[in-house]
């Protein structure tokens, strides 16, 4: 029962897709079709077959293990503080804080050219296999390491000259996608890491199927045969890198715990407002994404908290998501879990929209308007590839 409602979830998702397209006749559906194909092998090759499974492990065990470096630095600064159960669980401490550390480490792999290059490979296949042009597939690529500010400083060079279908695609890839500087915050909130690579791993043939649906390809393209990673964006040597990567991820930190300030302040507000009414603003979610978590086919007793869930990470961001869904974690059963992190997973939510027309605006003014024209169809394309990712991984987990 499970497969055939994520098999009528994902026909939905593409179905709605299709209806708010820009231009439906200029659909390019053998890429679709080879992206979602695309998009199937991968998830079952790195769910099902071992030594997919063992490369997943090795590189969940990785990240773990460089993100474990990080707290030699926190031990340092924040001192006893670290220590939980003398002094209790302190949200930017045990979570927030390690973002700092990563934000230096991948400005200095980036720096040291290794992110680029690796980045810059991966796209040449992708737009080999599928056929979408050398910016776009790179920045797909891009999103499986980077966010939706991060990576379109990679290509920003290239903005002024995009077309309209490229820059929807930057903006689905970047709002669907999952920093690897923030990995961490969410393994530490007791996140599987596995399942978080898994995620990151499926955000590119998504971008491209939900991306090329809502805008395909309609004006010529500048022709770009090489993609260029300016390493030296991260800074002019290694200390410098890791100098603007640790103050980018100090002020990703402070951006993330003063939206959970006001989110959750303004959250308690609401729900006292509803009070006489019996009523929480988690509820009205429930119902209004009930339909979503029933496609997802998951455990009747779970499908309205899980409505709930889904409501917070759109509306709010996907740390009250993650929040809610932990405690939880142990009642679930393995494909549910699955399910559930990754859809969670990626800065699809309503505050991304002003996070990235600024961030694109400001890397090309002239291209802000256009930004601006589509990001609200871009926020759905990339809340829908988080949705589609989830439905993809619990059919596969379903056999």
């Amino acid at each position: 029962m499970g497969i055939i409602l994520n098999l009528l979830g994902i026909a939905l998702v593409i179905g709605i897709a299709y209806a708010v397209s820009y231009d439906r006749k200029k659909i390019n559906w053998k890429m679709i079709g080879k992206a979602l194909l695309a998009q199937f092998i991968l998830a079952i090759i790195v769910i099902k077959v071992p030594a997919g499974v063992w490369v997943i492990e090795e590189i969940s065990n990785l990240v773990t293990a460089i993100v474990g470096f990080g707290k030699a630095g926190l031990e340092f600064v924040f001192g006893s503080f670290m220590d939980i159960p003398k002094t209790g669980f302190v949200f930017i401490i045990h979570v927030l804080s390690n973002i700092i550390f990563i934000g230096a480490l991948v400005s200095v792999l980036t720096y040291l050219g290794i992110l680029g290059f690796v980045i810059k490979h991966l796209g040449a296949a992708l737009g080999k296999v599928i056929g979408t042009s050398r910016v776009e597939s790179f920045i797909c690529v891009a999103n499986m390491f980077l966010g939706q500010t991060e990576s379109p400083l990679l290509i920003a060079k290239y903005l002024k000259n995009l077309t309209n279908s490229e820059i929807l695609m930057i903006l689905i890839a970047g709002m669907g996608s999952m920093s690897v500087s923030i990995l961490g915050g969410y393994n530490a909130m007791g996140v599987p890491m596995q399942l978080l690579i898994l995620a990151s791993s499926l955000v590119p043939f998504g971008s491209i199927v939900l991306g090329k649906i809502i805008l395909p390809e309609k004006e010529e393209n500048e022709s770009v045969n090489k993609v260029d990673v300016d390493r030296h964006s991260a800074g002019s040597n290694v200390i410098e890198a890791m100098s603007n990567g640790a103050l980018d991820g100090w002020m990703v930190v402070m951006a993330i715990a003063s939206s959970l300030v006001a989110i959750n302040g303004m959250v308690a507000l609401i729900d006292g407002g509803l009070s006489f009414a019996g009523l929480e603003l988690k509820q009205i979610f429930g119902w209004i994404f009930y339909p979503v978590a029933f496609l997802m086919g998951l455990d009747a007793s779970f499908t309205d908290v899980a409505g709930q869930i889904l409501g917070c990470k759109l509306i709010l961001n996907e740390f009250v998501a993650y929040d809610m869904l932990m405690p939880l974690m142990d009642t679930l059963d393995y494909r549910a879990q699955a399910v559930m992190c990754i859809t969670i997973g990626g800065f699809a939510n309503v505050g991304s929209m002003a996070v990235c027309v600024s961030a694109l605006g400001s890397l090309c003014p002239e291209r802000k308007p256009d930004v601006a024209k589509l990001i609200v169809r871009a926020l759905a394309g990339a809340f829908a590839l988080n949705i589609m990712n989830g439905m993809i991984v619990g059919i596969i987990l379903s056999f």
